[in-house]
């Protein structure tokens, strides 16, 4: 763990944090590393040590690069369902979600069921989830992609609506080309 510390110290970029802080990341602690640093970082973790590290940093909470990389070092066939549906409602921000769904869950076999679950959710955040991670697999279910898309329009939610719109769109690309 100190080690990647250090490797996030080194890398760190004052601009990109300033504005993350007033952008209103939920992060105490913001190095400003964009993603290739962090995948960079992810790369030079050894096997052995991923999923002990990777549990560490996702329960650093206060640390933006932390909570980014820990997702990059678990492997998706050590995660439950269960697992995973708590990695999303721990996630605390859309970002956070965005690496957590394209990193790791989308490689997961039960993705599809684990999207479909949580599309009806109460919770806004963990809805964005379901949809970022039917994002991620649109390709292989298009016509749920579509019901989850359009399901979620219909809610009106300012949080979910961009991300519903963009899957709904590439919903019906994709189920078009099928025809």
């Amino acid at each position: 763990m100190q080690s990647v510390k250090r490797r996030f110290f080194a890398m760190r970029n004052g601009v990109i944090a300033d504005t993350l802080r007033r952008a209103g990341s939920p992060f105490h602690v913001i190095f400003g590393l964009n993603l290739p640093q962090i995948v960079d970082i992810s790369r030079e973790v050894p096997e052995e040590q991923r999923a002990t590290l990777a549990e560490a940093l996702w329960h650093n909470s206060t640390t933006r690069e932390s909570m980014l990389l820990a997702p990059m070092l678990m492997q998706p066939e050590n995660i439950t369902e269960s697992r995973a549906e708590e990695l999303l409602r721990e996630a605390p921000c859309a970002e956070t979600t965005d690496v957590l769904c394209h990193r790791l869950l989308r490689h997961c076999a039960f993705a599809l069921r684990l999207a479909q679950k949580l599309c009806g959710d109460s919770d806004e955040k963990v809805r964005y989830g379901a949809l970022r991670l039917m994002f991620n697999i649109v390709a292989k279910a298009p016509e749920e992609a579509a019901e989850m898309a359009q399901a979620e329009l219909q809610r009106s939610c300012p949080y979910t609506k961009p991300v519903a719109a963009a899957l709904a769109e590439e919903a019906d690309f994709l189920l078009s080309e099928e025809n």
